[in-house]
């Protein structure tokens, strides 16, 4: 606890500091930066109903409190798991109701995440933003079917590239009629099964779209390193948040369950959720 306390006071030094040498060297801070922060939550598959809604509960509730603006998410299907044997999810039909229920329950807009150009359609019909896994974000197939539905699509930055290369996909998304386009920061490989976050892909990636999230629990994952399964350090999530809005994001994603430690995907990079409250109201207060 006494480290993550201090990753909070660090990053918000780092964020005061940032803007004051950047009015210095008359650096020029993007007027998108100062837009509204939307926020991005929820447990990382779509496990079971009973997750679901306590998850989305908590979310109405702090949504009241702060006036947010914040998207529910959840996957219908992990595509890309590391064992063959991990879970997946309910898939598509059965997800895509689910998240239904949830839309109708309890008043949140939601976001998920496609794989298949086949998927972008009936998925379009349910949820309010497409996201592209940060794999997929260079296949043009899947990000054409995404911005032909007319929905905004979320692109996540690939691992192995800048956020000045993201100036080709929002390009594809947009020539292919997208109005809404997002990008979001997920970190980069650096050797083996480890992740660093760059954090000037931020002020880049707002080069090209007025809309850049930060993925402060995926930006925390160690791919492949828990023996079958993908690894990560939670601890290290609030730092993430607070010193991405340093650098400009206007967006937070975090995943977040009511137990990660029994979580059937992310455990360990996901948010508890009781934490969540304490992370979003960090950010609201810089």
């Amino acid at each position: 606890m006494f480290f993550v306390q201090n990753n909070f006071i660090f990053a918000a030094f780092l964020r005061e500091n940032l803007f004051k040498r950047a009015i210095w060297f008359n650096f020029a801070v993007p007027k998108s930066t100062f837009m509204k922060p939307i926020f991005i939550a929820g447990p990382c598959v779509i496990e079971n109903a009973d997750v679901l809604d306590e998850v989305a509960s908590e979310l109405v509730r702090l949504k009241k409190i702060y006036q947010l603006e914040i998207y529910f998410k959840a996957s219908f299907d992990k595509a890309n798991r590391t064992s063959l044997s991990s879970f997946r999810g309910p898939g598509l039909e059965r997800g895509l109701q689910m998240l239904a229920d949830v839309k109708s329950k309890y008043h949140l807009p939601l976001l998920t995440d496609i794989h298949e150009s086949y998927q972008a359609a009936p998925v379009a019909e349910v949820v309010d933003v497409l996201q592209i896994p940060a794999f997929l974000c260079r296949q043009t197939d899947l990000l054409v079917a995404a911005a032909q539905t007319g929905k905004p699509v979320n692109i996540k930055k690939a691992q192995f590239l800048s956020g000045l290369d993201m100036q080709y996909p929002v390009e594809k998304a947009r020539q292919s009629g997208a109005m809404e386009v997002w990008l979001t920061e997920r970190g980069n490989s650096f050797g083996y099964n480890n992740l660093v976050v760059d954090f000037r892909n931020i002020p880049d990636m707002l080069r090209w779209t007025p809309r850049v999230v930060m993925d402060c629990t995926h930006s925390v994952q160690r791919p492949g390193a828990a023996g079958g399964a993908t690894g990560g350090n939670r601890e290290f999530v609030p730092a993430m948040a607070l010193a991405a809005k340093a650098f400009g994001a206007n967006g937070f994603f975090f995943e977040t369950h009511p137990d990660p430690d029994r979580a059937l995907s992310d455990g360990p990079n996901m948010l508890r959720l009781e934490d969540l409250k304490k992370v979003i109201k960090s950010l609201l207060e810089l």
